[in-house]
């Protein structure tokens, strides 16, 4: 892929805020380093017995197994590489949504310089969150799971179903949270569903079952708590429980998966990364910084797939109130309604804000079968141009 002006400064940029943050990072890396060691240990609590005896560990074995690469390294070498690597995706996954937009408006005369613009823009806001969950908290799984998520979202645009259900499935075995995502397989033309479904859920069962049929204790880890903190929106809607309720993580779950189909359902099928967020901070009682990483993710989307303003409002919204607000607002409960706001808005703002039409992956599916993008004209700055594939942005 060419690398524009607008890739550079976004390097930039993240160098700058990894060297910021870099000297007080890797706040969690050892929750990494200690689930790889008992993962692939024959310790009576490491193994398959993992997640029974180690509820808190609530990594992905994908994750884990990825963090054995950092194994060989010195402690704070393999540290510093990690978050090196993890810090590296983040530019990826802006590359990849600049391709993902840019292929969604193929054929539409969309100008990709302007494009190219609004990527850079939005990329700005990115970036300081990807940071926070990359390098200061050094949060290998949820890296992990939005990459992947990112990669379903491109192979979505790209018309190849059964991607999308191995990336996604990918994602789940980083993280557990990232089942929210799974409505973007009905974005998917309707003969595809089957088939990416049985990807998707082979895959997961493939990570996780044999944790479950090795070690019958491992379905307590799904019962594991964390303190419900007074800046969670859990407070705003009367829950006082000193920690998780029993309701919640299906909860979660559940909201994410029905207003990540009500996107689909709705033609906006960009926006389905970020209703998942939405739930998550919605429903969770932590109030930890990187969540705020998913919900940027899913205003990139937005803002560069799912509209065509030259300005990403979203992504600086997100960022000023979930980031910002964290820094600036005193008061928990001040906090806690902040996110009940964000989430209300913006979810509404997603769903029901009238929008231009864009041809989706469905309408792709059926109208380009067997013809491709052979011939289709693209107008960008420099004018129209024949092209087989959409510029890269």
């Amino acid at each position: 892929m060419p690398v524009r002006r607008h890739h550079v400064l976004l390097l930039a940029w993240t160098v700058l805020w990894f060297l910021l943050v870099e000297p007080s990072g890797g706040f969690s890396w050892h929750y990494l380093r200690q689930g790889e060691e008992l993962l692939f240990s024959d310790r009576p609590d490491g193994g398959l017995s993992l997640y029974a005896h180690h509820p808190e560990l609530q990594i992905g074995p994908v994750s884990l197994a990825v963090a054995r690469l950092f194994n060989p390294f010195p402690a704070h070498t393999g540290e510093l590489l990690a978050e090196a690597v993890m810090s590296g995706l983040g530019l990826a996954m802006l590359v990849l949504v600049g391709r993902t937009a840019a292929r969604h408006y193929l054929g539409t005369g969309t100008n990709h310089r302007r494009l190219q613009q609004r990527l850079l823009i939005a990329g700005l806001a990115f970036i300081p969150m990807w940071v926070e969950v990359s390098v200061r908290f050094a949060h290998l799984d949820d890296v992990l799971a939005l990459f992947f998520t990112t990669l379903a979202v491109h192979e979505l645009s790209r018309g190849r179903a059964w991607l999308v259900g191995v990336w996604l499935a990918m994602a789940v075995d980083s993280k557990p949270w990232a089942l929210a995502f799974a409505p973007l397989i009905l974005a998917l033309p309707r003969p595809a569903w089957l088939r990416t479904a049985l990807w998707f859920a082979g895959l997961v069962a493939v990570a996780w079952l044999p944790f479950y049929l090795g070690d019958l204790d491992t379905m307590a880890a799904a019962k594991f708590t964390i303190p419900n903190q007074p800046a969670s929106a859990l407070r705003w809607f009367g829950v006082t429980d000193p920690a998780t309720p029993w309701w919640d993580r299906p909860a979660q779950f559940a909201l994410g998966l029905a207003l990540g189909g009500l996107a689909v359902w709705r033609g906006r099928w960009p926006a389905v990364v970020l209703l998942g967020a939405d739930a998550r901070i919605l429903l969770d009682p932590s109030v930890y910084t990187y969540y705020t990483a998913s919900i940027l993710l899913g205003t990139l989307l937005w803002d560069a797939v799912g509209q065509q303003r030259l300005v990403p409002w979203w992504s600086w919204i997100a960022l000023a109130s979930l980031y910002g607000g964290t820094l600036l607002l005193p008061s928990d409960s001040a906090r806690g309604l902040v996110r009940v706001a964000f989430v209300v808005v913006s979810a509404g703002y997603v769903l029901l804000w009238p929008t231009q039409r864009r041809r989706g992956p469905r309408d792709r599916g059926r109208g380009d079968r067997g013809r491709g993008d052979r011939g289709r004209r693209v107008t960008g700055s420099a004018g129209p141009q024949e092209t087989r594939e959409p510029v890269a942005v």
